[in-house]
């Protein structure tokens, strides 16, 4: 495992850089990859993303600047926020034997590149990519700003319980580079398309309690989706949306991707390690904030999803409210 100092003199040797970020791309995996793209574009590195089809009117203009054009071939492949090489885009497959360094913050990390370096204990990936910039050279308002939207995006601007004084550092740091922050608090955090509204609306409307209702499962089958004409990003961190609902300490949204399949993202408290109950479903992640992908008719999935946070919640009550 490489340290930060490391980690900023392997980047050094690297040119002709290619950065891979993860499926359903949030703030995180995408800030952290143009931050990185413009730090060794700053070094006179040659530096793209990979183009991911999932980006959304959010996160489209972070990456978009450093799009690879079609005919890259790069040296060197490094991945940013990435856990497992199963949450790489269909575009990323051929690079999953060829990732030259793999930087993350999961502790389901799976260290699947050359050279790695994690640190779970981070908030955000971004945390990380901070102190490996900043090796690199100076942090200019370029670098600054995909890394406050990582940094700010995964603490749900700087509200989730995995916020740290180090985060704080990390944000304050970056603002004093003059970045337009209030943009990207207003952007990420603030506005809410009509559609939006409509799918939370019903997502609560069909909301199911459990465990003395404190688990909630809310549930985004792809009719929702067809019925308000919505995109994906109408739908990007919806996941966020049960853990604000009072007395509830585990939150499970249920997006169907497809017909049958379902991503769950599990948002918990201090009572339920979310890790723990991905694990068991084949997922992974942090201990507050976690996913899995599930393949069932949806009342089969609901209950294994239920089944399994019964195996880790230590008073899990079984029945819905």
């Amino acid at each position: 495992m490489l340290t930060v100092s490391e980690t900023a003199a392997l980047l050094r040797t690297f040119d002709n850089v290619l950065i891979l970020t993860h499926i359903r791309p949030d703030g995180d995996t995408v800030g952290c990859a143009a931050a990185l793209c413009a730090a060794l574009r700053q070094l006179g590195k040659t530096a793209y993303l990979l183009p991911n089809p999932s980006l959304t009117d959010t996160t489209r203009p972070v990456a978009e600047v450093y799009h690879a054009p079609a005919d890259f071939q790069p040296d060197y492949v490094v991945s940013t926020d990435i856990a497992t090489v199963g949450l790489f885009p269909d575009n990323a497959l051929p690079y999953q034997d060829r990732v030259d360094l793999a930087i993350d913050h999961h502790p389901s990390f799976e260290h699947f590149g050359k050279d790695n370096i994690v640190r779970p204990e981070a908030a955000a990936c971004g945390e990380l990519l901070y102190d490996i910039v900043r090796e690199l050279g100076s942090i200019t308002p370029e670098i600054a700003m995909p890394l406050y939207v990582a940094v700010s995006t995964d603490t749900g601007c700087f509200a989730y319980s995995n916020t740290t004084p180090k985060t704080h550092l990390v944000a304050a740091a970056l603002m004093q580079t003059g970045i337009d922050f209030k943009t990207v608090n207003k952007i990420f955090f603030r506005t809410k398309t009509r559609t939006r509204m409509q799918l939370e609306a019903a997502m609560l409307d069909a909301a199911e309690f459990y465990d003395r209702e404190r688990v909630v499962i809310l549930s985004v089958p792809q009719s929702m989706m067809e019925r308000f004409h919505a995109t994906e990003s109408d739908a990007e961190d919806l996941s966020a949306l049960g853990s604000q609902i009072q007395g509830t300490d585990c939150a499970v949204t249920m997006r169907e991707l497809r017909p049958d399949v379902w991503k769950m993202s599990v948002r918990t408290g201090s009572r339920i390690n979310a890790t723990q109950v991905c694990a068991l479903l084949g997922g992974g992640g942090h201990a507050a904030a976690a996913g899995c992908t599930v393949e069932a008719p949806w009342a089969e999935s609901k209950q294994q999803i239920l089944d399994a946070i019964a195996q880790v919640a230590p008073d899990f009550v079984p029945g819905r409210c």
